[in-house]
């Protein structure tokens, strides 16, 4: 009887569990690791693809100059989607972890207030920066030939932060969730509809970079509807909850999501000192050599991200249900992928930087060489970049973000913004190049020597949240 009684609670209980929780607890570790890799994988190249398709139909249809200007308003991009990641990151970290504890209750809450936050924070935030759209064009590097493009693109995108933040915030959660394969299918209807609203907007409408601005947040919308299916599923674990406003919670979120909003932040920095290192070095011309660079990079950037995407949810989950061997093996798969990722970017960067400049429609012969050595240089920084972020998303998942966060200060602003200001002075723009992988490599090779050591060896730190 003892035993029935046993035999009908554990029914109970796996027709209970959220389909993450099944996954996790049931699949080896290897064959969970590809079930959210590759969906986040081929999610991650497309909402990149989004990005670098801007550039394309930019440079085509407008010119080099508006390609440029799209690229100095990167960075309102960034602070969208850093604020987005502090939350969305930090509550998905919490929510994984009370799933391995089976707290439903704390999922949910934490759930319902990360969505509320972000739109609290994001009305805000594209309130006061749609008003100060101007002085915020000239800080992120603009100069007289670009401020108008730049000032037209950043008004759209930040009138509509709150839809682009929701997007953001709910693939995390329903990655998070145990559904990596709807995330991604939101990220290939938001890609598909770019395309097709960019070629419309750009070249039959004739709407410039208000078109190419109009495009992505139409095409992040038609995304966020996509994600919303997943409140209809049987065992979706994502539910909204009464929001009790706790104090806790909300410093918790927002720890776990810093080392996030600070890389992503950096990733801001990177190109404003880009900017001004090449506005500064070879003027115009060199802006224009890196708006290229920078939408390749997004697209290899965003590869790391989703490495990192994918072993979150599974490292938080197997945190909360003490399954630390577990851990140790997601870590060793993700650096054999990081590794290999890298490799893979640099060789087509090496054999491949003519033809990759050769699609942004690019003008003249001296912004066309420029780039091309900048690609061969610069791509060098793949080889480190999995690493670091392996690493970041590691300690930031089992919620020790102390490291997380040094690892983010280190590779993304202290040791990048040196680069800049030294290896420019002593080599010229090859200096500039290097900077990143000059950054990079420092921090890989620092955690290969003293963190990796750590986290294989020694036990995981306490919960500290």
């Amino acid at each position: 009887m003892f035993s029935d009684k046993m035999g009908i609670n554990n029914t109970v209980r796996g027709e209970m569990m959220s389909l993450a929780e099944q996954r996790l607890l049931n699949q080896s570790v290897t064959k969970s690791f590809f079930q959210y890799f590759l969906p986040t994988l081929a999610g991650m190249m497309l909402m990149s693809a989004n990005i670098v398709i801007d550039g394309i139909f930019v440079g085509n249809g407008v010119g080099s100059v508006a390609l440029a200007s799209v690229n100095v308003a990167v960075p309102a991009w960034s602070v969208i989607i850093s604020i987005s990641l502090l939350i969305g990151i930090g509550g998905g970290t919490v929510y994984s972890i009370a799933n391995g504890e089976h707290d439903t209750d704390k999922a949910q809450r934490i759930f319902t207030l990360a969505m509320i936050l972000a739109t609290i924070v994001m009305t805000i935030l594209g309130i006061i920066s749609y008003i100060a759209v101007e002085p915020l064009a000239r800080l992120f590097g603009a100069n007289a030939e670009t401020l108008p493009y730049a000032v037209i693109y950043m008004q759209i995108i930040f009138l509509w932060a709150p839809i682009l933040a929701w997007e953001n915030v709910l693939s995390i959660f329903v990655r998070n969730d145990g559904s990596p394969q709807l995330a991604m299918a939101g990220l290939v209807v938001s890609a598909l509809l770019n395309i097709v609203l960019n070629y419309w907007m750009i070249f039959i409408l004739e709407m410039g970079v208000r078109g190419a601005a109009l495009a992505s947040v139409i095409a992040t919308a038609a995304g966020l509807l996509i994600y919303c299916i997943h409140f209809f599923k049987k065992d979706a674990g994502l539910k909204f909850t009464r929001l009790s406003w706790r104090k806790d919670d909300i410093l918790t979120v927002g720890k776990l999501g810093f080392p996030n909003f600070l890389s992503e932040a950096g990733t801001g920095v990177f190109v404003i000192g880009y900017n001004i290192a090449l506005s500064y070095y070879a003027g115009t011309t060199g802006l224009a050599a890196f708006s290229v660079i920078n939408y390749l990079h997004t697209f290899m950037f965003l590869a790391f991200i989703g490495i990192g995407s994918s072993i979150q949810p599974m490292i938080s989950f197997y945190y909360g249900a003490n399954k630390y061997d577990s851990i140790k093996n997601t870590v060793k798969i993700a650096e054999i992928t990081g590794i290999a990722l890298g490799v893979l970017f640099l060789g087509i960067g090496w054999f491949g930087a003519g033809g990759l400049v050769s699609i942004f429609g690019v003008e003249t012969e001296t912004i066309r060489q420029l780039a091309s050595k900048g690609i061969t240089l610069f791509f060098i920084g793949y080889l480190f970049m999995g690493i670091n972020f392996i690493y970041m998303t590691y300690y930031q998942s089992i919620a020790y973000v102390r490291p997380s966060i040094g690892i983010t200060l280190f590779r993304g602003f202290i040791l990048l913004i040196a680069a800049l200001a030294i290896l420019p002075a002593w080599i010229g723009t090859a200096g500039i190049w290097l900077a990143l992988p000059v950054a990079e490599g420092l921090t890989a090779i620092f955690l290969m020597l003293f963190a990796r050591r750590n986290v294989m060896n020694r036990p995981l730190q306490s919960r500290g949240y």
